[in-house]
């Protein structure tokens, strides 16, 4: 029996949302994106695209070659993964990435800015399906079907199935399971961008480095952005509160250097390179023991929102947009929705809960182990019958 085309509604147009979009409408699909933005701006955080994020990228389609393409057309791709002692500089683990970890895992590490990887997934999907300054407010479903009702009074057509995509303050998520407000990590994060050229006498600047700190909550992590030219740092360390109404505000450069004076002098040169400074909170929400109820879901930073210690969290989005379109995808009709999204729940709670754990404790790969049970993971493989 031949697949029904489903309407199915994704509540959030980030990179997990529209990776699920691409994917739902490469597969024929009717799919609309409700993003509560305006427009899509040039704004957030760079991304480490680990070969497991990049192979799932690389199952899409889009203009121009694949939406895969498009992102290795901006992005840097780091020599090695490597990790450092914070005092005295000493290499604990070296692991070969670039083509070494194209022939292993089927696809290279990218490091790319959240913008442009939003806008290789944009580009792939159709404009007229992806609706601005649309914020949920209401969810209603009942045996047949889903129906959205937004803070601007209009509501979606009846939808056979709903994805909340909506990060980790998802309006789905709490219509599902009631409002429970992110918890303070106690850790903030330094971000910066330095051209290459002020940092070119750093070792291994061309590599993903990691400078593993006094404490799990203190690190240095720097690699590559658009094709080597400017380095990415970004920085965390503990915090007892904090009090801005932004989860991200400008920070002191001068407050950033304090904080690791008594690291290496390499990893002190890439701090002395920066002229500004954005400084960000972590917060974390409980694990669910469920992310979907009837024809409704969660993916991403609404189902399980993480450290960035294994840089996992924009992989783990993409893999389950792959995931979850491949179950639904494998429903017959309509009716078949629930017991689908029940099957991408079981598939994807496992491995994130444990990348969720790694990340927490944040030591994984500090002195070497095997990377294969992240990288090596396919989403396009995993078996999604029943």
């Amino acid at each position: 029996m031949s697949m029904q085309a489903l309407k199915i509604g994704i509540v959030g147009g980030g990179v997990g949302g529209l990776a699920a979009a691409n994917a739902l409408h490469q597969a024929g699909h009717d799919v609309q994106v409700y993003e509560q933005s305006r427009q899509y701006l040039r704004v957030g955080a760079d991304i480490n695209l680990t070969p497991n994020a990049v192979r799932a990228l690389d199952g899409l389609g889009g203009v121009g070659g694949g939406i895969a393409q498009a992102v290795r057309a901006s992005a840097a791709r780091p020599t090695h993964r490597i990790s450092r002692t914070w005092d005295n500089g000493a290499e604990t683990s070296r692991l070969a990435m670039g083509e070494q970890a194209e022939r292993r895992y089927g696809a290279p590490q990218l490091t790319i800015h959240r913008a442009d990887l939003l806008a290789a997934l944009a580009e792939a999907f159709p404009a007229e399906r992806v609706h601005f300054a649309k914020r949920a407010d209401s969810i209603a479903q009942d045996a047949d079907g889903v129906t959205v009702r937004f803070t601007d009074h209009t509501e979606t057509t009846r939808l056979d199935a709903l994805v909340g995509a909506d990060g980790i303050h998802s309006v789905v998520r709490n219509a599902l399971y009631g409002g429970e407000s992110p918890r303070f990590t106690g850790v903030v994060a330094f971000r910066a961008v330095v051209p290459t050229e002020r940092v070119r006498n750093v070792p291994d600047i061309a590599a993903f480095t990691k400078w593993w700190g006094p404490t799990s909550e203190s690190q240095i992590v720097t690699f590559p952005l658009n094709q080597g030219r400017d380095t990415f740092v970004f920085a965390t360390t503990a915090q007892d509160s904090w009090h801005e109404e932004s989860w991200t505000s400008e920070g002191s450069v001068e407050e950033l250097r304090g904080f690791y004076a008594d690291f290496h002098p390499d990893a002190r040169a890439l701090l002395d390179a920066c002229d500004s400074v954005l400084k960000t909170a972590l917060y974390e929400r409980d694990p669910l023991a469920q992310w979907s109820q009837g024809r409704i879901t969660l993916m991403g930073d609404a189902c399980h929102p993480m450290m960035p210690f294994m840089a996992q969290g924009a992989g783990m989005a993409i893999e389950d947009g792959v995931v979850l379109a491949r179950c639904l995808s494998a429903a017959r009709s309509g009716a078949d929705v629930p017991a689908a999204l029940a099957r991408y729940d079981a598939l994807r709670q496992e491995r994130t809960g444990r990348i969720q754990v790694g990340s927490r404790g944040n030591n994984w790969l500090r002195e070497g182990g095997n990377a294969d049970w992240v990288y090596g993971y396919d989403a396009w493989q995993v078996p999604v019958a029943a």
